[in-house]
């Protein structure tokens, strides 16, 4: 190489880095969900989280779910956020109580092992109140009974509650509780399913006198079928659904106790069943 050549040569490089120097520094781009990568929150929790509280006086919390059990949680396929029953119920919350919220979206399992562990808050995910998650978790009042109901056809009068089903013909989908719950009903006549949609639909032709379900699946065939199905008497038998909440966090459990039954008191959690479960099926 000439020398005249590496002269040019040097004169370019340092001209490139004097270039390159000049130029504004580059911005990162932030991926389209959440922590971790999850979905972000949804424009409704933004929403509840511009209350009537100074930014001041809000706290913080970080609130973990599974968004894989519609209606409940699930990821809106068109904005990739969150939504159902739980994360409206939990926005709501957080407005009522002047909470800030962080979500994170994460499988069901490790969503409780971290709470148990303090990595959050706390957990809204259907998940049910047990004597054994008591012991490594704090929870909320209940929010709603998934317990088991009866079901029967839109006009029966034979059947009030539970208690009416002795010789009757009652289905309900093998290996449920619901299917445990009928076989303890003395003289009755049940009648296994594969499926749900299998017992609903032989219970709106007449073929079957009543289906026993859980609540939330109860609403939701109800809702596909209003002018042929209807249920009776209450819920008998105790599947709450309730906020977990880290241990060490007990100054949130009243917090969120008393916003919870406000929006109870308001109608609020019958507008979120209406929305959510009456219409999940159809």
């Amino acid at each position: 190489m000439k020398k005249f050549d590496l002269k040019v040569l040097i004169l370019g490089v340092v001209l490139g880095l004097l270039l390159a120097a000049c130029q504004p520094a580059a911005t990162s781009t932030p991926a389209a969900g959440g922590q971790g990568g999850y979905p972000a929150p949804t424009s409704e929790g933004a929403a509840a989280q511009a209350t009537a509280y100074p930014a001041a006086t809000q706290i913080t919390v970080r609130v973990a779910t599974d968004a894989t059990f519609p209606p409940f949680e699930l990821v809106d396929e068109t904005t990739k956020e969150l939504t159902g029953f739980d994360v409206e119920l939990m926005n709501a919350i957080a407005q009522k109580a002047g909470f800030k919220l962080e979500w994170t979206n994460l499988p069901f399992d490790p969503m409780l092992a971290g709470l148990s562990e303090c990595q959050y808050d706390a957990a809204i995910a259907a998940i049910t109140i047990t004597d054994e998650r008591k012991q490594s978790m704090l929870f909320s009042d209940p929010y709603i009974n998934a317990g088991q109901i009866v079901v029967v056809r839109k006009g029966e009068t034979r059947i009030k509650s539970k208690d009416d089903l002795s010789g009757m013909t009652v289905g309900a989908q093998l290996g449920t509780t619901g299917a445990i719950e009928a076989q303890k009903i003395p003289n009755v006549n049940f009648k296994p399913y594969d499926t749900y949609d299998l017992a609903f639909l032989d219970l709106a032709n007449g073929q079957i006198d009543a289906v026993i379900a859980d609540y939330p699946t109860a609403l939701g065939f109800i809702g596909k079928n209003p002018e042929k199905l209807e249920t009776v008497g209450e819920v008998f038998t105790e599947e709450s659904y309730g906020i977990a909440i880290c241990k060490n966090r007990a100054d949130l459990v009243d917090k969120i106790n008393t916003a919870l039954k406000a929006l109870k008191d308001e109608g609020f959690i019958q507008q979120l069943e209406q929305k959510w479960l009456a219409s999940a099926a159809q």
